[in-house]
């Protein structure tokens, strides 16, 4: 995907209010609204645009803008506040996600596609395990994402990753190695976001193109969160994901037992999300896979 491309090109409710109730752990670095403390510019540093608590990136027809965590990550919770660009959104991708590096990365994406004035945006989440993409899903919102912000949200665990909007749970990878299924779960990742060009595929299959006379394009930013176990460069990724596992002499809040499915109610919420606001599922797409994906056979909730 264009995505991937250009990453590599530019890379320099129960369960979860127990989450948010979880203080103190070692080695986690705490929720915090200071971008300057968690991130930094990767590319178009004259694209960003601070406004008191608010961090701008623009698209225009010279480039786009990202940012990226100064630090990697295995397992916890990481969370931004975002309002999308406003009006005629065609051909535009705003990214939010995970990722860590080499060909045979891990990667867990929320892109929101834009549209043409009136219609709604689409999300697109997405997960790479050693390297293999191709698992894509895609969803309108229960709200108009351009005129307020809203919480999104990436949960991991050695158990589950969940990507939630305003902590409902849109989605959940479960862990089935135990089917002989890969697990993103030896590699640090680091924290991304960017705004850029993508009219090839965006927005109705690429059939609308970006109006540039519309240009700039804004996304919005606020409330950055990190709460999760940082992996220092000179660590192993083996040892990382050792370090930040539970055990006996220390304990994490991402191991807690309750945080190792989702309870009833996010099931629920989850269940409602795929009946009504889900529209894609590659899961359910026979003309790309003819053969089932073994994880689609297994999940539950996928």
């Amino acid at each position: 995907m264009l995505f991937c491309s250009l990453l590599r090109m530019f890379r320099s409710l129960g369960l979860f209010v127990g989450l948010m109730l979880v203080v103190g752990v070692a080695n986690a670095v705490p929720s915090t609204s200071n971008f300057d403390k968690l991130f930094q510019p990767s590319w178009a540093f004259d694209h960003f645009v601070h406004e008191g608590d608010l961090l701008k990136i623009k698209l225009d027809n010279y480039s786009g803008a990202g940012f990226g965590s100064k630090s990697k990550y295995m397992y916890g919770k990481v969370t931004i506040q975002l309002k999308l660009v406003e009006g005629d959104s065609a051909g535009t991708v705003t990214a939010f996600y995970m990722s860590s590096e080499g060909p045979n990365h891990n990667e867990f994406d929320f892109e929101f596609l834009g549209n043409t004035t009136g219609e709604p945006y689409s999300v697109q989440t997405n997960l790479y395990v050693n390297g293999v993409g191709n698992r894509e899903q895609r969803l309108n919102l229960w709200f108009d994402p351009t005129k307020d912000f809203h919480t999104y949200s990436i949960f991991w665990n050695q158990r589950q990753v969940v990507f939630l909007v305003d902590e409902t749970p849109i989605r959940v990878h479960t862990n089935m190695e135990h089917k002989g299924i890969p697990y993103p779960k030896d590699q640090p990742m680091g924290v991304y976001s960017s705004i850029w060009n993508a009219d090839d595929w965006a927005t109705q299959g690429g059939r609308v193109k970006t109006n540039w006379s519309h240009a700039p394009f804004f996304a919005t930013f606020k409330n950055f969160e990190i709460n999760a176990c940082e992996c220092p460069v000179s660590v192993a990724a083996m040892d990382n994901s050792k370090r930040c596992s539970s055990s006996v002499g220390k304990k994490y809040w991402w191991d807690e037992p309750n945080l190792a499915e989702l309870n009833l109610h996010q099931s629920h919420q989850l269940m409602w999300v795929r009946a009504r606001h889900i529209f894609y599922d590659y899961c359910s797409d026979t003309a790309r896979f003819p053969v089932t994906p073994a994880e689609c056979v297994h999940h539950r909730h996928n």
